[in-house]
């Protein structure tokens, strides 16, 4: 019997963070590897500076120059530079910088050739990536732009919990100029279509969180609940998505209120991802909703505090390629079952 083959790309990262040892850790578990063929956008130098490090002596790459030389079910490598690069674990570096946008864009042009299947990117530092190409806040910026889509959506996930953002990173500062519901209503069906076709959830129940302590209170802390959330939670629900809130962020989640619904819709970065990895406890997943392409990344930063220690969890990392596999298999289901519903709807 064949065994299914999906083409996993994955970035290095800051290469001196933790990106690269959760990689290995990772896909040193050979039972990750009978369904897919992951691509690392690297160096075998750094991956065997780190292997050494972390003694994992038992995982092999194949070197390669394009993905048509990858071999099924091993881990490839296409290097990426043939320097040899000064580590400094803990240390972000220019170097470190580049390195990160040039396993990115390597990756990235493959994956709009159609190359690889799916995308998984390491942690990066956001200050040192900076250059002409990548002039973004995030990989979320990034990946939108380069799908030419105008939005798409943050989407936190673990287990049954999913937190989507109406705003991604941004300062506090900029949070509330940017909550309108135009934004907020665009959010929500994008989390509806995704829960749907990404999800496999046929008709999504989202909660949303409102924006104010007590959610404005009736209008004494803010106004922005009245003015923005509550009509767009109106519209949606007129355009047949289940939506349900404004709820105050503190009382939802501690109340565990967030297990009666499919996803929670948050205002803004901390507001979503400080009672989310409070939950997820390392071990949860940040999804890029709304592209046509997947792409999935551990839902932590480079943590150049263990950087080089062994101490690194490959716990998210390892649930970031499971969920890109899970979500490229619910989109292969869904076009399928609308593809022969479309032709008995011609018959």
């Amino acid at each position: 019997m064949n065994k299914e083959n999906i083409i996993v790309g994955i970035t290095i990262g800051d290469v001196n963070g933790i990106g690269v040892e959760v990689i290995l850790k990772a896909l040193s578990d050979n039972r990750i590897l009978s369904n897919i063929t992951p691509i690392i956008y690297g160096s075998s130098k750094i991956l065997n500076y780190y292997k050494k490090n972390i003694n994992i002596s038992s995982l092999h790459f194949n070197s390669i120059s394009k993905v048509s030389s990858a071999i099924k079910h091993k881990c490839n490598v296409i290097n990426i530079t043939n320097e040899d690069v000064n580590i400094e674990p803990g240390k972000p570096s220019s170097l470190s910088g580049e390195l990160s946008y040039t396993s990115l864009k390597k990756a990235t042009d493959d994956l709009a050739n159609g190359d690889i299947d799916v995308i998984i990117t390491a942690p990066i530092n956001k200050k040192k990536i900076q250059n002409k190409e990548f002039d973004f806040n995030g990989h979320t910026e990034f990946l939108t732009k380069l799908s030419n889509e105008e939005e798409s959506l943050m989407l936190l996930c673990y287990n049954n919990l999913k937190v989507g953002l109406v705003t991604n990173h941004l300062s506090i500062s900029e949070v509330n100029n940017n909550i309108n519901s135009e934004l907020i209503l665009k959010k929500l069906t994008l989390l509806n279509n995704s829960l749907i076709k990404d999800f496999k959830i046929l008709k999504p129940k989202i909660a949303v969180l409102g924006l104010n302590p007590h959610c404005g209170d009736e209008g004494l802390i803010g106004q922005e609940e009245q003015e923005h959330i509550i009509p767009a939670i109106n519209e949606a629900n007129k355009n047949n998505i289940l939506t349900f809130g404004p709820f105050p962020a503190d009382g939802f989640f501690g109340s565990n209120s967030f297990m009666h619904c499919d996803a929670v819709l948050a205002m803004y970065h901390d507001q979503g991802l400080i009672p989310f990895k409070t939950i997820a406890q390392g071990r949860g997943v940040n999804f890029t909703a709304g592209l046509p392409i997947i792409r999935t990344s551990p839902d932590h930063g480079t943590a150049y505090d263990i950087a080089g220690k062994n101490k690194a969890s490959a716990d998210s990392m390892r649930n970031a390629i499971y969920k890109a596999i899970d979500i490229y298999r619910t989109r292969k289901l869904y076009k399928e079952i609308n593809s022969n519903t479309l032709q008995k709807q011609k018959v």
